[in-house]
């Protein structure tokens, strides 16, 4: 007797740049929500979902998750109301199941109604909550040795709250070092604090010049997004063309509306 094994296959996409596309067909927009909204008072953005597919119906469901940062500024999903920056038991959702044709499109509305008792403080400024689009019924895909894939897609929206307040951006380094992880290679570690009330977006630069000959090396930059009180850190890849000798590394962080810059100087040996 032939044994089957179905193997359920969710994929993944959080939305961070712009409106994403998952592979079984599913897209979702905006990446970001932002609420200003103070005690007492409620708002309603809007969140679009459409199946591009032209032969598929998707049943879709949506949920509400927290999130966080890790140290190294990677998303880490939680159970919702499980952090006490979670906004997740203010938020409200239109139609938290649907069905979408081949090619049809809704607009969600997604309310915040934020609680009486709760206020601005400088310990929790903001507050933050994960939408997620899940796919109910998974799509067959090519069967391996016996194993039936069926193949889902869930898409998560990052929401932001904030009070009606005067916004502060702003980060503080702590550390630069010059360090090799293993065997991925030789970096520069840099480390820096979160010291803003609000939510923070940016990029990192780095250049290496070389004090004998004075040539410059610069390499792509690196963008990061940050919650107040965060602590990072953020590996650069020292560039393997750099030729043997001393060097000075600087790194310089962009950020906010107003282009805030904070810099900072390593000198090492590079061998």
């Amino acid at each position: 007797m032939k044994t089957t094994l179905h193997i359920v296959v969710v994929f993944f996409a959080m939305c961070l740049m712009h409106r994403v596309v998952g592979q079984t067909g599913l897209t979702v927009g905006p990446p970001r929500v932002f609420y200003i909204v103070d005690a007492g008072q409620s708002q309603t953005q809007y969140v679009d979902v459409t199946n591009p597919s032209k032969d598929y119906t998707l049943e879709l469901a949506v949920s509400l998750e927290d999130w966080e940062y890790s140290e190294m500024g990677d998303n880490m999903i939680k159970p919702g109301g499980s952090l006490q920056t979670s906004c997740v038991d203010w938020l409200s959702i239109s139609e938290p199941f649907f069905a979408l044709k081949p090619g049809e499109s809704k607009r969600l509305q997604v309310n915040m109604q934020v609680p009486k008792e709760v206020s601005y403080s400088d310990s929790i400024p903001v507050h933050t909550a994960m939408l997620f689009v899940t796919q109910l019924n998974p799509r067959a895909g090519a069967e391996q040795e016996g194993a039936n894939i069926r193949l889902a897609v869930r898409a998560g929206i990052k929401i932001y709250h904030g009070f009606n307040r005067q916004a502060n951006t702003d980060l503080e380094i702590t550390n630069l070092k010059y360090t090799t992880l293993d065997q991925a290679g030789k970096f520069l570690e840099l480390s820096y604090d979160v010291t803003g009330n609000t939510w923070m977006e940016g990029q990192i630069r780095a250049e290496f010049i070389n004090q004998d000959n004075g040539k410059k090396t610069i390499v792509e930059d690196i963008g990061f997004y940050c919650l107040p009180h965060d602590k990072r850190k953020q590996y650069i890849s020292v560039p393997q063309e750099l030729v043997a000798g001393d060097y000075i590394a600087t790194v310089m962080l962009f950020y906010g509306d107003q282009n805030l810059v904070k810099a900072a100087e390593l000198e090492f040996k590079y061998e």
